[in-house]
């Protein structure tokens, strides 16, 4: 299996897992797409993978909820580089409240980055993967596409809605070539998961110390975080399988806390 001179788009991968994503797809020496919010983060994360992996990259700026961005970056991809053989769904943020505090405007702004923006890529790279008949659509989900936990109820909708779509993509996508996948990561120490610890620690009461050794690692068989190296070692393997025999399927990247 291998990734070269293949194009893969990455979502929010101007830092954390996306970043992650992007330079272990550039050291099998892909063409990755730096796509995310923030333009100059994205271009600097581009330079560092064009001096450092044998890949290459460029990097767009994307607000995955906007369909014109969505469009625009995906035909500045096709007009650089020729076609999209992978597209990696990996933006997202977190927003916590008690659902009967849950603002509605946050609600649908969760939904709306997390679901239609997987809509909206997908969308967007699916005719040219349809054209050349191969392709490998990868969500990032969360263990919370398959469990829930207090608090997080526009983020454990739209992590289980992935799952929905990505099933429909890979029976769709079938008879194209293209195949499709979701990543089901536990707790990863990224400034999202930061973030989250003295939110929940102010929501339940407890420590933060209370928060990351019994509500975030309390579950894993070895009290540690998945690290962004775990899902994108995941990544590599939805995105560089030569078959469908996985297409369809979600893989949780956890440490243990949830098993199926």
């Amino acid at each position: 299996m291998n990734l070269n001179n293949k194009v893969c788009i990455v979502t929010g991968a101007a830092s954390g897992i996306g970043q992650a994503i992007a330079e272990r797809y550039a050291a099998e020496g892909a063409k990755v797409v730096i796509a995310d919010l923030n333009l100059d983060a994205a271009n600097a994360t581009a330079a560092l993978i064009n001096t450092t992996k044998p890949g290459m990259a460029m990097a767009v700026a994307m607000d995955v909820t906007s369909e014109d961005q969505v469009n625009a970056g995906v035909a500045a991809v096709v007009a650089a580089w020729g076609t999209v053989d992978v597209l990696v769904s990996n933006a997202g943020i977190q927003i916590v409240h008690p659902l009967e505090e849950y603002p509605f405007a946050d609600w649908k702004k969760m939904l709306a980055i997390h679901l239609d923006g997987a809509f909206l890529t997908s969308k967007a790279v699916l005719p040219h993967m349809y054209k050349q008949g191969s392709g490998s659509i990868i969500f990032m989900g969360s263990v919370h596409s398959k469990e829930a936990s207090p608090l997080k109820s526009a983020y454990v909708t739209a992590k289980h809605g992935l799952i929905g779509l990505n099933k429909v993509i890979a029976k769709e996508g079938g008879k194209h070539g293209v195949r499709s996948n979701v990543i089901c990561p536990g707790f990863v120490k990224t400034p999202l998961v930061e973030k989250q610890i003295p939110e929940q620690a102010k929501a339940l009461g407890i420590s933060e110390d209370d928060v990351v050794k019994k509500v975030m690692l309390g579950g894993t068989v070895d009290g540690e975080f998945t690290t962004v190296a775990d899902v994108a070692e995941i990544a590599f393997t939805f995105a560089a399988m030569e078959t469908n025999a996985l297409t369809g399927q979600s893989l949780v990247v956890s440490h243990g806390w949830f098993m199926e």
